[in-house]
């Protein structure tokens, strides 16, 4: 059987073809009696609108903003291409991408540039999200606006935005700590962890969800207070190189966040190597990695999380509703699965 069109609506809702689709997509300017009908007739016939169909005859353009932290951060790099080479290839679909960048874990900056955004003609933002009140305003109003947000890696305040895109922070501490209590074989240890700030959602929720299972699953270590970062690498690399110094019985150290060229630093000069998880694989992590200097890296895949983005942005605005997704899972990498890697020549089949 086919299925019911336009004109089917129309005749079953006793209205001009043009009346039906005013009302099916939403254009105004018409009463409320014949929107009564037309939705009637819409649900009777099991009529589903054609979404492409309509945008490609209102020749439909989508525009998009990327809210994304300022700065020489390794991995919003790999969001920053990502983005940058996914939307010229949607350019051909009528998408339109804005990169606009904000100050690190800088709620006013987040603030000041949401309310930019109100004096914009934007469908839907992606926004790299901070923990703050403050942010709320500025997000009602742009959702009042119909504009369509989700949060990006590090969540939004719930009730302001439609989705978050991005892993299971809290799930990815927790794993983290699960592999370092594993590392130490039900013995004694002293953890240092690092963190950029407590603003950011990620960092917030990977410190809680690690500290659980230490706490309860791994009594005999003992976590040190969590040092501050802002993800700087200067930072990083000045206060490990302290942490390892006052503490020479450190036996593994946590970084949440980013700045983990300065780790890497602080870890080569350290005459004992704590056991090193990190989260994601960049260059320099990559390289550290294979060195020895990181033991585990946890990465969330931002290549998924961006087409993501662009597929549930896309169907907001089109009022699909957020699609049904797996669950984003991230990848552990060691030395011996990184992508594309060799195996060391100590691995290698010698019997060949």
């Amino acid at each position: 059987m086919a299925s019911p069109t336009l004109s089917d609506v129309a005749q079953a809702a006793g209205v001009s073809y043009a009346t039906a689709d005013r009302v099916v997509n939403k254009r105004g300017n018409v009463a409320e009696k014949s929107i009564r009908k037309v939705r009637d007739a819409m649900a009777a016939l099991g009529y589903v609108r054609n979404v492409a169909a309509a945008n490609l005859s209102r020749g439909r353009v989508y525009r998009l903003a990327f809210l994304i932290p300022l700065g020489p951060n390794a991995f919003f790099n790999r969001i920053r291409d990502h983005l940058k080479i996914t939307a010229e290839r949607l350019q051909t679909e009528q998408i339109r991408v804005e990169i606009i960048e904000v100050a690190a874990f800088g709620v006013e900056d987040m603030q000041a540039g949401l309310t930019a955004l109100l004096e914009q003609d934007f469908d839907g933002v992606a926004i790299v999200g901070l923990k703050s009140t403050a942010l709320e305003q500025p997000l009602a109003a742009l959702r009042q606006k119909g504009v369509a947000i989700v949060g990006l890696v590090s969540d939004l305040p719930i009730d302001y935005r439609s989705a978050y895109i991005g892993i299971d922070n809290r799930v990815a501490g927790r794993t983290a700590a699960r592999l370092i209590g594993m590392a130490h074989g039900g013995g004694k240890g002293l953890v240092q962890t690092f963190a950029g700030a407590l603003a950011a959602h990620d960092h917030a929720e990977r410190l809680a969800g690690f500290q659980e299972v230490i706490t309860a699953d791994f009594p005999k270590i003992a976590l040190l207070n969590p040092l501050m970062t802002k993800d700087a690498a200067a930072v990083v690399q000045s206060q490990a190189s302290a942490a390892l110094a006052q503490h020479p019985d450190l036996t593994a150290v946590y970084n949440v966040g980013a700045g983990n060229s300065g780790l890497i630093a602080a870890l080569t000069l350290a005459p004992r190597k704590p056991f090193c998880v990190v989260h994601e694989l960049v260059p320099h992590t990559r390289k550290a990695v294979e060195a020895g200097h990181i033991d585990i890296v946890i990465d969330q895949r931002p290549d998924v999380e961006i087409n993501r983005a662009f597929s549930v942005l896309r169907a907001l605005i089109d009022e699909q509703g957020v699609p049904r997704m797996p669950e984003l899972v991230p990848t552990i990498y060691l030395r011996d699965n990184l992508p594309g890697a060799p195996f060391p020549e100590t691995m290698k089949d010698k019997t060949k």
